[in-house]
């Protein structure tokens, strides 16, 4: 019992460090608060998020933020354009004379929060520089292994309007992100507050830190102990398995897929203040976790440039769970069965 008292205290503390962030983080970017739970829960799974959106909708903003809410974490900024070297990215070695040897100068993937903007712009071999990291949390250079930072998130935006002079990143590189999303114009009352916010000076300027790294490293490990009951967990490898054998997909998910809606769905379980996933948590997540992940059929794309993805990846939703529903057995509001207790 002692143990279990251990882990719902590590839990509950685990809650208050992702509120905290939160509310943090929406002090400067408002009216998004599922988006930036998406953030948070990448950074709690050791995750990566690409952002497919127009201009100026806050996603540096929201990069910025997450870097600033967390005391001591190193925050840059990679602006891709097709002249983007690999070396831009990882580092290289210089010669140095004082000292006749070559010393290593770390380039900006050695932080804890990454944006990469505009990735698509970048040549793939630059584009490729930044796998390693994301799936290995290393970079190798000149031969070396260097490690980066913890905690490591890397946000990545592209622009989905703008083809021109851009490299469409590959399937397997897509499935390298945690999810995918976009943060979307505000509301008419919250550009206003924008606006207001802005007229002085940008309320970045003034934001603090309000956990420490040692906390978010809390926070990851508690996410691998929220809940998932056995039928949840089978139901998730079912809609993983359903996108490859789905009319709208010409190329379903991989196991990778699988993986990271599991890890996902604990983690928006903890960012909600629950020790426990419920059906409605898979469920929000699919697109997210898995549009990125497939192929979408000709006819699809074709759809997909006349009425926009959202609408296909609604579809997509709808298909894959009439093809795999919910489990019935599994309530909405059930916690975990509570633990057997000792033999005597």
């Amino acid at each position: 019992m002692l143990a279990d008292s251990t882990r719902a205290d590590d839990l509950q503390e685990a809650v208050a460090v992702a509120d905290r962030l939160l509310s943090n983080i929406e002090t400067v970017v408002h009216g998004k608060r599922d988006e930036i739970r998406l953030v948070l829960t990448a950074l709690a799974c050791g995750g990566h998020v690409l952002f497919e959106d127009v201009p100026g909708t806050a996603k540096t903003v929201l990069a910025r933020a997450v870097s600033q809410s967390i005391e001591g974490a190193i925050g840059t900024r990679i602006q891709c354009t097709p002249d983007l070297q690999p070396t831009d990215v990882t580092g290289l070695a210089v010669y140095d004379q004082r000292t006749r040897d070559f010393e290593f100068r770390p380039g900006p993937i050695f932080a804890n929060v990454v944006l990469v903007d505009e990735i698509n712009r970048a040549m793939p071999k630059t584009q490729s520089a930044l796998l390693e990291a994301m799936a290995e949390r290393q970079v190798t250079v000149d031969g070396a292994t260097k490690v980066v930072p913890r905690p490591f998130l890397l946000l990545a935006t592209e622009n989905p309007i703008e083809y021109e002079g851009t490299f469409p990143l590959p399937e397997a590189q897509l499935d390298r992100f945690f999810l995918r999303t976009s943060l979307g114009y505000p509301s008419a009352l919250e550009e206003l507050q924008v606006i207001e916010d802005q007229r002085v000076e940008h309320p970045l300027a003034t934001l603090r830190p309000v956990v420490g790294v040692d906390e978010i490293g809390a926070l990851e490990r508690a996410t691998t102990t929220v809940y998932l009951d056995p039928l949840i967990a089978e139901w998730v490898v079912a809609l993983v398995r359903a996108t490859r054998e789905m009319s709208a997909t010409s190329v379903g998910a991989s196991v990778r897929g699988s993986l990271a809606l599991e890890r996902a769905a604990r983690g928006w379980a903890l960012l909600h203040g629950r020790r426990y996933v419920v059906p409605a948590d898979v469920e929000r997540l699919l697109v997210a976790v898995l549009g990125h992940r497939v192929v979408l059929t000709p006819a699809k794309i074709a759809e997909a440039r006349q009425h926009g993805m959202a609408s296909v990846m609604e579809g997509f939703a709808e298909e894959c769970l009439a093809i795999a529903p919910p489990p019935s057995a599994v309530l909405e509001d059930a916690p975990p069965p509570a633990p057997a207790p000792p033999a005597p």
